[in-house]
């Protein structure tokens, strides 16, 4: 099946490509894009993006835009809950193949924080995202199981997290099924970008993103949270 046969809302623009090199380019080259329009309009863009390894490729054909870094800010949809030395650290992955070359002048705004508990860490890093500006541009992806960002099923603070009117911008999140303790933004911080992406690849995916459509809980699949606000889906086979 091919994303074209999917009943997507309205709202929802897909993107195909053939293979993860092309979407990885054709992703870069429309967040660019996005942001330089951003830049124009307000001096400054506001990118998020989302960590795991699936996003290499398109962080290392971002850091290659031509754009004027210096005028852009970096944050992350969700963190692990470790130092940004280790090497399942969102923060180190983006350091690594981002904010390299002359993405390295943009400002990184992390979520990390050496706290004495999870949940002061996301209290710390909840008082750092105030001073983040409204977000431009939010890259997401998508897990086997419908969560985003760290909006995991079966986590105690998911109602919290899934309210579009919640008071925190940042939570702690239990993933039943990971190994480390999470950070994330919740939806009404990650609701209120100015264009929203989903990257997704492979057949499983696929079937995924077709199970959340299928239904209107999002707390049995939290990706459903952003299925029905203006989106575009970006995939490949």
């Amino acid at each position: 099946m091919a994303i074209s046969e999917l009943q997507l809302p309205v709202s929802v623009t897909a993107h195909e490509f053939a293979d993860a090199a092309r979407l990885a380019e054709g992703l870069a080259v429309d967040v660019a894009q996005r942001l330089r329009t951003a830049m124009d309009e307000n001096g400054q863009a506001t990118l998020v993006v989302s960590g795991g390894r699936s996003p290499v490729a398109f962080f290392q054909r971002l850091a290659r835009q031509p754009l004027d870094w210096s005028r852009v800010v970096v944050s992350l949809a969700d963190e692990r809950w470790v130092p940004v030395e280790h090497a399942d650290s969102n923060a180190g992955l983006v350091a690594q193949h981002l904010l390299q070359g002359e993405a390295a002048k943009a400002r990184f705004v992390g979520l990390y924080r050496p706290a004495a508990s999870l949940e002061a860490a996301a209290e710390q890093a909840d008082q750092a995202l105030a001073q983040l500006p409204p977000i431009d541009v939010l890259v997401l992806g998508m897990g086997d199981d419908g969560h985003t960002a760290s909006l995991f099923p079966g986590s105690p603070n998911l109602a919290e997290g899934l309210q579009a009117q919640s008071q925190r911008r940042v939570l702690p999140m239990l993933a039943p099924s990971v190994p480390h303790q999470r950070l994330t933004l919740t939806r009404r911080v990650l609701a209120g970008a100015g264009a929203t992406l989903l990257s997704v690849q492979g057949p499983g995916k696929l079937a995924t993103l077709r199970a959340a459509l299928g239904g209107d809980d999002p707390a049995q699949m939290p990706i459903r949270a952003f299925l029905q606000d203006p989106l575009e889906i970006y995939w490949c086979p």
